[in-house]
């Protein structure tokens, strides 16, 4: 088992900056799945941003692409860098894990059912 707590969220300005971080129970290995996600109110959830432990190989979605950075430390936190912010990235952000051995720089989907560790989230505001 794998507990996950966020930190970092908060409330700032369109063109603003945030960094959450994310926080594991237990050191993780490089056969992990890291990933960042949120969930606006009435909408799905949504994969921001995944990264593979093991290769380093990262996944951003088109819609922060320039604007977001994953990474992780010590094979147990994970931080999501974000900048530009905008009105439309108002969300609860997520951080999940999932156990995996991907090959060839590979890098690790960004579906919500492929995760299998969750933090509560952390609840991100941005004003126009």
């Amino acid at each position: 088992q794998v507990q996950l707590v966020e930190s970092g969220g908060g409330s700032v300005q369109a063109g603003g900056s945030l960094r959450l971080s994310c926080a594991a129970s237990r050191y993780l290995g490089s056969n992990y799945c890291l990933g960042w996600f949120r969930q606006a109110p009435g909408k799905e959830r949504e994969g921001v941003a995944t990264l593979y432990i093991g290769s380093g190989s990262i996944y951003y979605a088109d819609s922060v692409k320039g604007r977001f950075t994953i990474s992780q430390s010590n094979y147990k936190n994970t931080y999501l860098g974000m900048t530009s912010l905008t009105p439309e990235d108002t969300a609860m952000y997520y951080c999940a894990a999932a156990r995996r051995t991907l090959t060839g720089g590979r890098w690790c989907s960004p579906r919500v059912v492929d995760f299998d560790y969750w933090g509560q989230g952390t609840q991100v505001t941005v004003s126009s």
